[in-house]
């Protein structure tokens, strides 16, 4: 058919070509201007259409990233209002726990300053040595005895009686001055107790000091917050980033710990519910371990909200305090039970495994020395695997802490992508627009450029109609002239 159609105005297929080309020249160029109608407005259409969904995508990312800035403000203030919180509670346990100590503590301080003052004072009524005893006794010693005897006895005696008094004064001073030493020594002690007393006031009132400085920060942060800055947006959408990372981080730890626990009592499961029955297509053993471990993550969830360490339930938070307590007494209880479980079927497991062993040595009939010395030290896997069974459950609990963060921070980081998201489409969307209109202006010259020859015809007639129009207007003119 398409020969045919081909050879339809010539038997020679060059000919007929021509003669076809010449036709199809011919009605592009009478449907020149109606193909110009439809390029141009195919591309003004689907310009348009990419402009008005980019303003929808710009406007939709407008409204993504002022609930996302809402969202960072009001989660950044609900933290800065708990961690002021905290630290006024720090402040009031300082005041109670130390500080009310205080009136006793001044007591004794002014109790030892009172003793000291004391010993002091009995320290300086001691009598000093009078210092013209060595100038009497030179010049008793120095009189002259003339050679009478009642003379030189006379004089003997006062230097005897002045000597003894000497002697004895002496004695006195020096226990006087020995005294006053260990009234001196005495204090020493209650100076060290007043100083380490005055340290304790010291430490306690840095702590205060301490505290009413982060307050301070956390107040300035508090206003940025309140004030919509753009610096505390930032450091809020960073500080959420990096919560989001650092508990993905946990989690990830978290699971490989639950895989191991998984390991440790799925084979001693299926000898306890079956290993040939299935649910689906996994095993009913499998099943009933990994409902265990979550149901012991559930515990552990249930346990910290009672503690009030997480909120991710606001009705066990709201709870009153007897209710909460029993209720974590009772999440605490069923936590152990189901380690106290898991620690049995972990060395149910080593059970398990040295009897799989022992057939396999009876079957390939294995030396039996091998076998004793090691079963000798069989103990120490089996308390191994013991005490993980039995701690794995308690570490699992604490999945509940960057769980919390990695939930509340996925908020942000959805939104961050969300909005990338919507920003790439906005840009794809003005690019495939803007393509669009140069593509239909491109399709006008290519179309142009098929019906080149009758086009400059065209345009060669009408400038020799305009150039005799024009000479025709000047010899008109130059007539009336």
């Amino acid at each position: 058919m398409t020969n045919e159609l081909l050879m339809l105005w010539s038997d020679n297929a060059a000919t007929s070509l021509v003669i076809w080309l010449i036709i199809a020249i011919i009605i592009f160029y009478l449907g020149r201007k109606q193909a110009h109608q439809v390029f141009q407005t195919t591309g003004k259409a689907i310009y348009s259409t990419m402009r008005l969904w980019g303003f929808t995508l710009a406007r939709l990312e407008q409204r993504l990233t002022q609930r996302n800035r809402e969202f960072l403000i009001a989660s950044g203030a609900r933290a800065t209002e708990k961690a002021i919180e905290r630290e006024f509670t720090r402040i009031t346990n300082i005041v109670q726990r130390d500080l009310s100590k205080y009136p006793g503590l001044h007591r004794q301080i002014a109790e030892s300053i009172e003793k000291i003052e004391s010993d002091y004072q009995k320290s300086v009524d001691a009598a000093p040595l009078p210092p013209a005893w060595g100038e009497v006794v030179e010049t008793i010693a120095a009189l002259p005895t003339s050679g009478d005897p009642t003379v030189v006895k006379i004089l003997s005696n006062i230097k005897k009686a002045v000597d003894e008094s000497h002697q004895q004064t002496l004695k006195t001073f020096k226990k006087s001055s020995a005294k006053s030493h260990a009234l001196l020594a005495g204090m020493q002690p209650r100076w060290r107790n007043i100083d380490e007393k005055l340290d304790q006031v010291n430490d306690k009132i840095n702590g205060l000091e301490t505290c009413s400085k982060n307050i301070d920060k956390q107040v300035e942060n508090y206003q940025d917050i309140l004030a919509n800055k753009d610096s505390a947006v930032n450091a809020l959408g960073s500080s959420a980033l990096t919560q989001f990372f650092i508990s993905g981080l946990v989690l990830v730890i978290a699971v490989m710990g639950g895989l191991i626990n998984f390991q440790l009592i799925a084979l001693p499961m299926s000898e306890m519910v079956g290993g040939s029955s299935y649910i689906g297509s996994m095993k009913t053993s499998d099943i009933a371990a990994l409902v265990v471990i979550l149901i012991e993550i559930a515990m552990g969830l249930f346990l910290f909200e009672s503690l009030r360490i997480t909120n991710l339930f606001p009705i066990i938070s709201s709870m009153d305090d007897r209710m909460r307590r029993r209720m974590m007494i009772v999440t605490f209880t069923i936590l152990t039970i189901l380690a106290t479980i898991e620690a049995s079927l972990a060395y149910m497991r080593d059970l398990l495994a040295l009897d799989r062993e022992a057939l396999q040595q009876s079957l390939i009939n294995a030396g039996a020395a091998g076998g004793v010395v090691e079963a000798q030290f069989r103990w120490i896997p089996s308390m191994g695997q013991m005490v993980m069974g039995f701690i794995l459950p308690f570490a699992l609990a604490f999945i509940a802490i960057p769980l919390e963060s990695f939930i509340h921070s996925l908020r942000v980081v959805l939104g961050l992508v969300a909005i990338g998201f919507l920003r790439a489409c906005r840009v794809i969307v003005r690019i495939v627009g803007g393509f669009a209109k140069h593509l239909s202006q491109i399709l006008v010259y290519l179309f142009d450029l098929l019906i080149m020859l009758p086009v400059s015809i065209e345009a060669a007639i009408k400038r020799r109609s305009e150039r005799q129009s024009n000479d025709a207007s000047k010899i008109s003119d130059s007539s009336i002239v």
